[in-house]
């Protein structure tokens, strides 16, 4: 079993001599520092300890927010040190020791609790969209052309005028002008898939 260490702080004017003081001192081997602001998933050092972590190894921090901006950030790097076989500890927070039965009932009950609060979260969102729509709000991105503009631009190219110069009398893309148009294998789609049926 090897005892790693993980230190961080935001900003390059801040020193990591404190934590890693106190990180060798609980016995850690080896510790894995970085000037990083938690906000960022993308943090070398962090992966790289977790990379390193193996069977019954343990990942310490000084305080869990060295780790973890949000519950569920906490959690998906736990998940990832799980999957190692590995164990993890907060020096500030006791609680917080997968290495311990009572340590992993509480990660999971707080993975519970994080499970809750993004369904509460999305069944809000889902009534909040299904209130807006019944007053007529519209989702989704708003159309490049208006009905007017699309409706000129379909007469100009049944005129014969070409996509792309309508395209760009609108300053559009060539795509935008094509898909005003139905697709010419519809009618014929539908009418092979009548002639299927009466088949049968």
């Amino acid at each position: 079993m090897t005892i790693y260490g993980y230190a961080r702080v935001s900003t390059k004017d801040q020193t990591l001599a404190s934590q890693d003081a106190q990180l060798r001192a609980a016995g850690c081997a080896k510790v894995f520092a970085e000037k990083v602001s938690g906000a960022k998933t993308d943090r070398p050092e962090l992966a790289k300890a977790i990379k390193t972590l193996g069977q019954g190894d343990v990942l310490i921090v000084t305080r869990l927010d060295r780790l973890a901006r949000s519950t569920r950030d906490l959690l998906n790097i736990l998940a990832e040190v799980g999957k190692a076989g590995a164990g993890f500890k907060s020096l500030a927070d006791a609680w917080a020791d997968t290495t311990t039965a009572h340590g992993r009932l509480m990660v999971t009950v707080l993975g519970g609790l994080a499970e809750f609060e993004r369904e509460l979260i999305l069944a809000r969102t889902s009534d909040g969209r299904t209130r807006a729509k019944a007053r007529g709000v519209k989702f989704g991105r708003k159309p490049v052309l208006d009905a007017h503009q699309r409706q000129e631009a379909l007469q100009r190219l049944s005129n014969g005028e070409a996509q792309a110069d309508v395209a760009r009398s609108y300053a559009v893309s060539q795509a935008t002008i094509s898909r005003l148009q139905p697709s010419p294998f519809a009618d014929a789609d539908v009418s092979a898939a009548s002639d299927e049926y009466a088949t049968i």
